[in-house]
């Protein structure tokens, strides 16, 4: 039976308000995300496509990411996003055609996705952290139509988060087994600006991790959590970065080092983990792995564009609702 007190207690228990302080400007870039101008540039159609010595279309690169990128962001199937692009392109009266769904479909293996081109500039505050992405497939379906057991696939998408900005400056599709630690280095290998500061949870504690980061600089500051069971280090020179959060950690205590180090901004990241999810989706369309690596890479630039086009700046109400 339901405990009335801790229900209670869950009742009175105060929530955080925020107010969205650019609200023109924020309701103006969420009509913008649906204008079909954001995701058909100028730029790619003027790149789109040749035509061979047969007389057979030969699409560019740009003509493969702007189908993916109408699909993920309208969440169409590629049959309808043919569609889609045939019939813009006709009513923009241009002579170049939309590629066939089987095209999109074969191309996207291997795809280089372009970064986006309003990307953060440096030095940088990075956060990392990796969430879940679902796979589903025949043994999926009969599990949840006929109960039969399967074996649950799944892939984790690590991102590397610009702290003001809020946009994703890297991305790595693994599969589930992979740790998260050792992709800190793939992700910060794909940042092209100077790197300030790197924030992660206390799954990537480790001396493994901080030598990694060091690599790409030796000022970096981390602030990762050490986890409850660590113990310092041995060091022949100045102590380490995280012997000095376990030495501050075991004298002021666990709150205090989170609010010195600013460890709170962590949980932008994991904001950026929910966009995604509600923008893309928490599952994964495409069947082949190399094709779900494009899928995600796709996904990313789609949520950083919605991003560019509007964000809101939300602050914390004086007032919290009782």
């Amino acid at each position: 039976m339901p405990n009335k007190h801790n229900d209670d207690r869950r009742h009175h228990i105060p929530k955080m308000s925020f107010k969205v302080q650019n609200w023109p400007e924020y309701e103006a870039g969420l009509r913008r995300r649906g204008s079909l101008t954001l995701w058909i540039e100028d730029a790619a159609l003027d790149q789109w496509q040749s035509v061979g010595p047969n007389g057979q279309a030969r699409y560019r690169d740009s003509a493969i990411e702007t189908s993916l990128m109408l699909r993920s962001a309208f969440k169409m199937a590629l049959r309808q996003t043919e569609g889609l692009m045939a019939s813009v392109l006709t009513l923009m009266n241009l002579t170049i055609t939309a590629p066939d769904h089987t095209t999109v479909s074969r191309r996207a293996v291997g795809l280089t996705v372009t970064k986006s081109p309003s990307a953060p500039k440096g030095p940088l505050h990075v956060l990392i952290d990796s969430t879940g992405l679902q796979v589903f497939g025949a043994g999926q379906w009969l599990e949840e139509k006929h109960g039969a057991k399967s074996r649950r696939s799944w892939r984790k998408l690590h991102l590397a988060v610009d702290v003001d900005a809020g946009m994703i400056v890297a991305q790595i599709l693994t599969d589930q087994h992979t740790d998260d630690p050792s992709q800190v280095g793939p992700l910060l290998d794909q940042v092209d600006e100077q790197i300030d500061k790197v924030t992660a949870d206390g799954a990537y504690d480790g001396a493994p991790t901080y030598q990694t980061i060091a690599q790409y600089g030796d000022d970096i500051a981390v602030v990762i959590p050490p986890r409850k069971t660590a113990v310092p280090g041995t060091q022949s020179r100045s102590p380490s970065q995280r012997n000095r959060h376990l030495d501050m950690i075991n004298t002021e205590g666990r709150l205090a080092w989170q609010e010195a180090t600013g460890y709170g901004q962590r949980a932008l990241v994991e904001t950026t983990m929910g966009r995604y999810k509600s923008i893309i989706g928490p599952r994964l369309r495409a069947r082949r792995f190399e094709a779900q690596k494009t899928e995600a890479a796709v996904g990313v630039a789609v949520s950083n564009r919605m991003l560019a086009a509007g964000r809101p700046n939300s602050v914390r109400s004086q007032k919290v609702p009782a």
